[in-house]
């Protein structure tokens, strides 16, 4: 939980807010004295990452909406508006386009994260629900953001995608003719879509409170997944987290500067600087990269209704991974089979997103079925059975053993605390 507040107001008025509305407080105990684990790695930097990525994406999205118009006529237009003649208006759209893209590898990078180190397990469960449901709903802004500019691979990919829920039985017509306001994408759908493209940022921005809540209250997991035992296994959040935090921070901000100014349309595609056409059809439908994993799975079930439920459920099933997950032991780093078959997973969801970008034709969806089946069995089965007959390495009596002097085994005796 958050750290105990020492804080002491200096100036008259803020004594007087403090009794009043204890703000500054508050954020002195959750990001100033906070207890952080002393050993940390530069794996844990993400949250953060994501945290400013969403602050981004909220400001530039605001200022492009007052240039954008959502209508099917002047969409694409008021697009090629924004990046000719608003000032800087091709920053903005820039920084809006690839900043989608770095918060989505931010995301994965947090969520591999949290599978490798098991920040899933016991009491975090919470803490990953929430993580699950950002994830979803990231995946939904995305996606309605990309039909946005009109252009035809923003058509076809609505289209496409909302025809999905026609497959779901008894209420799948109801549910497409809403999201369409009509019966076909049309002007009534790109302003639906807009709407909630632009409402659903601030409530990730909610659910990332309630995920941030739920950290200080369950505490920060650690590479060595063993709980802090004293005040020696925790330092202060400030300025040790916030250090490592920012330096990274800096590396990332200098990447997603080198998309923006030096290939700002490579994670893009050509076809969508064509305005929508409903009479010409794209040669490859492909979303954007951070869907595909997701698509391709879509695509390897040859039944319509039996592929959506594979794409909710290669989602959904993230959520269960705590009770999926068996071992007692959290860390990779002490079950060296799971951290095998991790690693094969991870290779399996890359696969995935090659696959998703290819014709779904010949050998392309038999790999895709295969490393769908693969993707379900690491949760259904793998993961249950390591917890089961797993051989687990021993685990180090505190964090701060292992800091200082290695893996030391629970109820060994542990050596000597190091003189400074």
């Amino acid at each position: 939980m958050s750290g105990h507040s020492l804080y002491q107001p200096q100036s008259p008025f803020m004594k007087w807010m403090e009794r009043r509305l204890p703000i500054a407080g508050l954020i002195h105990s959750s990001f100033v004295v906070y207890p952080t684990p002393r050993n940390l790695n530069y794996w844990w930097t993400f949250g953060g990452i994501l945290t400013f990525m969403l602050g981004v994406q909220i400001i530039t999205g605001i200022v492009l909406a007052m240039h954008y118009t959502p209508h099917v006529d002047y969409a694409f237009n008021s697009v090629e508006h924004i990046m000719r003649d608003v000032n800087y208006g091709w920053l903005l759209r820039y920084l809006h386009a690839n900043g989608a893209a770095m918060f989505f590898l931010a995301a994965y990078v947090h969520m591999f994260r949290g599978m490798y180190y098991g920040s899933y397990k016991e009491p975090r469960e919470v803490l990953w629900i929430l993580g699950v449901i950002l994830l979803l709903l990231i995946i939904a802004t995305g996606f309605m953001g990309y039909v946005l500019p009109w252009g035809q691979m923003s058509f076809w990919a609505a289209t496409v995608i909302t025809n999905l829920f026609s497959a779901i039985p008894l209420v799948g017509e109801p549910i497409v003719s809403w999201l369409w306001g009509g019966y076909a994408v049309g002007n009534p759908t790109l302003n639906r879509f807009y709407s909630l493209h632009y409402l659903l940022p601030f409530v990730i921005a909610g659910v990332v409170v309630l995920h941030i809540w739920a950290l200080h209250v369950a505490g920060q997991n650690n590479p060595t997944g063993v709980e802090p035992r004293r005040d020696t296994d925790t330092v202060p959040f400030t300025p040790y987290a916030t250090i490592k935090d920012s330096f990274l921070m800096i590396v990332f901000c200098i990447l997603f500067a080198w998309f923006v100014f030096y290939m700002p349309n490579y994670l893009g595609h050509a076809d969508n600087y064509i305005p929508a056409n409903p009479a010409v059809t794209p040669t490859h439908i492909v979303p954007e990269w951070y869907y595909l994993p997701f698509y391709a799975i879509l695509r390897a079930i040859p039944n319509k209704l039996m592929g959506v439920v594979a794409l909710g459920a290669s989602i959904v099933i993230l959520a269960f991974l705590p009770w999926l997950d068996t071992s007692k032991v959290r860390s990779a780093r002490y079950r060296p089979l799971y951290r095998q078959f991790f690693w094969v997973f991870v290779v399996v969801c890359v696969g995935l997103g090659w696959l998703g970008s290819k014709p779904a034709e010949g050998g392309y969806v038999i790999a895709a079925r295969i490393l769908t089946l693969y993707y379900f069995a690491h949760f259904l089965i793998v993961l249950p059975l390591l917890g089961l007959f797993e051989k687990t390495k021993p685990l180090p009596n505190s964090i701060t053993e292992s800091v200082l002097h290695g893996d030391v085994p629970l109820g060994a005796s542990a050596p000597p605390p190091v003189k400074t």
